[in-house]
């Protein structure tokens, strides 16, 4: 299963928005067949490893990373497939989440007198597709929000400069994030004082983040660089001559609008999970950050610290509501600490109310 999940791990930029799977078939105590996802609309890990595996498929023992589908997409049913090549036993890491598979799979391999097994290092298997899983059950993406900052918390100057607060290194690991994720987000604040590209650019890949702007009002120029197919705008109206402009760019506009005439980013999150968004990566400026995390719509925090200091005046990570009492403010659960070139990067993920 290790061996599987080391595979599954080669789709973790291009297999969205399918999760990444990997396969291994082994008979007689040797691996006969090798297999993972890369993309949609391809062949499955599994048919993948039944293809190399060919007639010693016969009596193998399957050890796949997730539940084989059961349901007809894109490509057939891989039960189907495996009970065609009679492999004789079953061990998936974890159940498929997808109310389309969650367990019918299972099912229909021991209505076939296939043995199967399930939680061999299910942990390591929900991590790795814990995107998917959030948009399975939650409808939403898990979002992961990234933060630059100097030692004391500051992201920025009050000007809004920040280029650069943190070295290459950490940036080179910042893209890696970027180019795991199905979607970039950032708001419009950050549009006008850093003019990014948002897309990834120090990691190699073949497959480049949806880019989200939350815009209320619509104040994305249509010269502005993240401006173009593969942007999605979200703004609280449809102004139409500023919306025409962008959409002239490539751009599409949404509008989800809230009571305060902002945008409703709940709403904005379910959308994303409908069009297939498993991983939300956010670049922001504090205030749609503290949006964000205020409305409970962050899963985890991916902060990078800087050993400078910038002082009071300077803008901070999150923007939110005064607290009266310290027990009311937002905990973590810190996962991971690590340095990356001079800087230090922490995984924190928000702790459940």
């Amino acid at each position: 299963m290790a061996r599987a999940l080391e595979l599954a791990r080669r789709g973790l930029y291009t297999a969205t928005p399918n999760p990444r799977v990997g396969c291994v078939l082994v008979r007689d105590g040797a691996v006969v067949g090798e297999g993972w996802h890369e993309r949609a609309g391809e062949p499955h890990a599994e048919v993948h490893a039944l293809r190399e595996a060919g007639d010693r498929a016969r009596g193998a023992t399957v050890y796949v990373t997730l539940e084989p589908c059961a349901h007809q997409g894109r490509t057939p049913p891989c039960c189907e497939a495996l009970i065609a090549a009679g492999v004789s036993r079953v061990i998936a890491a974890m159940q498929d989440p997808n109310p389309l598979v969650a367990g019918k799979g299972l099912g229909l391999l021991r209505a076939s007198n296939v043995a199967v097994d399930t939680g061999v290092m299910e942990p390591a298997a929900r991590e790795l597709n814990i995107g998917f899983v959030s948009r399975m059950t939650r409808g939403r993406p898990w979002v992961r929000l990234k933060v630059a900052a100097s030692l004391d918390g500051k992201t920025a100057l009050l000007n809004g400069q920040s280029r650069w607060i943190t070295g290459a290194e950490a940036r080179r690991d910042g893209h890696a994030w970027r180019a795991q994720a199905c979607a970039i987000l950032t708001g419009i604040g950050t549009v006008k004082d850093d003019n990014p590209l948002l897309t990834v650019r120090d990691v190699e890949t073949t497959r480049q983040p949806l880019r989200v702007v939350v815009d209320s009002r619509l104040e994305t120029l249509p010269e502005a660089k993240v401006v173009g197919a593969g942007t999605l705008i979200a703004g609280a109206e449809y102004r139409a001559e500023r919306a025409q402009a962008l959409e002239a760019r490539g751009a599409e506009i949404m509008v989800l609008p809230n009571v305060k005439g902002k945008v409703e980013l709940a709403d904005l999150m379910l959308e994303l999970g409908r069009r297939g968004i498993n991983e939300l990566h956010v670049e922001a400026g504090h205030k749609l950050n503290g949006s964000l995390l205020n409305e409970g719509l962050v899963d985890e925090l991916l902060i990078y610290l800087a050993p400078s200091v910038i002082g009071d005046a300077a803008q901070g990570m999150f923007h939110l509501p005064e607290l009266k009492a310290l027990p009311e403010r937002p905990t973590l659960d810190i996962v991971d600490v690590r340095q990356i070139g001079p800087d230090i990067r922490i995984m924190a993920r928000v702790a459940p109310v």
